[in-house]
């Protein structure tokens, strides 16, 4: 029978059990700690991308606060399942109302993805967390803080995750890959560094897919998982567009679409972040500028539901156009 440790997702498998044990997050990982050992803390509000760690610093924070009682005095919900004010009315506040259990003094709701809740059940929070502040503490994760009332915000330490660094997803990656017995390339590392950009999560899944039926895991094993458009591969389509062959350009974004199956959002965000290493003689400054504002309300249109395709498209032309005028 095979192991079942090894069949295991890794993300979970490598997941800290303790603040003491996670990577990056520098300036937010040693307040809390000073919180678990003191046993007390505030209402917390964790804001920042996906894969950052938002739910990995609650957890840990719950067990070096609880040790092994942890799960008893620790309730986990997610808003994007639950966002309604009657989740607030009877899960939550049947949660937040009972006794604490140990010596702690206060349990922990931690609310994940709660920008996703409706106005009607974030005002009806806002009361909740007034009411049994001495009996719960709540820790809010979101994405984006904007879409969180004001009223609970100023009832939060609000702390603000940052992607991580390129030196702590490679640091990550190698003890995984020491740990799981294997071997990785530098060119491998580097290959998923740059797809995840910044995502741990992410990161560590495209690694355990290249690593499937290989000894050794090789950037090319990783471009056959990753679904993220490569620098390279963003490079290239930039090139074209930049030296005003339109035709071309188009072929590779749709390659980017059917060969890589890459989504829009994450072709316009390499495409976004590839902009800076164009050089001025290629592109100038201030077309670097106009470009980048075309960009936001591109990122506007998709997240309002808009076609991909027509929508990248209209970016490559953007493009071509402007270096045409230049030249």
């Amino acid at each position: 029978m095979a192991d079942r440790a090894s069949e295991a997702v890794w993300v979970e498998k490598y997941r800290p059990t303790s603040l003491a044990d996670m990577v990056g997050q520098e300036s937010i990982v040693p307040l809390l700690r000073s919180y678990a050992a003191q046993r007390s803390l505030p209402h917390l509000l964790f804001a920042g991308p996906p894969g950052t760690g938002k739910t990995t610093a609650a957890l840990c924070l719950a067990r070096d606060l609880y040790a092994d009682e942890w799960r008893q005095s620790f309730l986990e919900l997610n808003s994007s399942d639950e966002r309604g004010i009657d989740t607030v009315r009877t899960t939550i506040k049947g949660y937040a109302r009972t006794a604490p259990i140990g010596s702690v003094g206060f349990k922990l709701l931690f609310l994940d993805e709660a920008d996703n809740l409706t106005s009607e059940a974030q005002a009806s929070l806002r009361r909740l967390m007034e009411r049994y502040s001495g009996s719960c503490r709540f820790i809010l994760s979101c994405n984006y803080s904007s879409r969180i009332i004001d009223p609970i915000q100023s009832r939060c330490a609000v702390f603000r995750f940052r992607a991580y660094s390129n030196e702590a997803v490679h640091t990550q990656l190698k003890k995984v890959v020491a740990a799981e017995g294997k071997k990785a390339t530098s060119e491998a590392l580097e290959t998923i560094v740059t797809a995840s950009s910044g995502d741990m999560r992410r990161a560590i899944n495209l690694l355990q897919l290249a690593s499937t039926g290989v000894a050794t895991i090789t950037a090319d094993s990783v471009k056959e998982h990753a679904t993220v458009p490569l620098r390279r591969e963003v490079e290239g389509m930039i090139g074209a567009a930049v030296a005003g062959n339109f035709h071309e350009a188009r072929d590779r974004l749709y390659a980017l679409f059917t060969d890589r199956g890459a989504a829009g959002e994450e072709i316009l965000r390499a495409i976004h972040s590839y902009l800076p290493d164009i050089g001025e003689t290629v592109l100038p400054a201030r077309e670097k500028v106009r470009l980048l504002e075309y960009l936001g309300e591109v990122d506007f249109r998709l997240a309002q539901g808009a076609s991909d395709r027509i929508q990248l498209e209209a970016v490559l032309a953007h493009i071509a156009a402007g270096s045409a005028a230049l030249h």
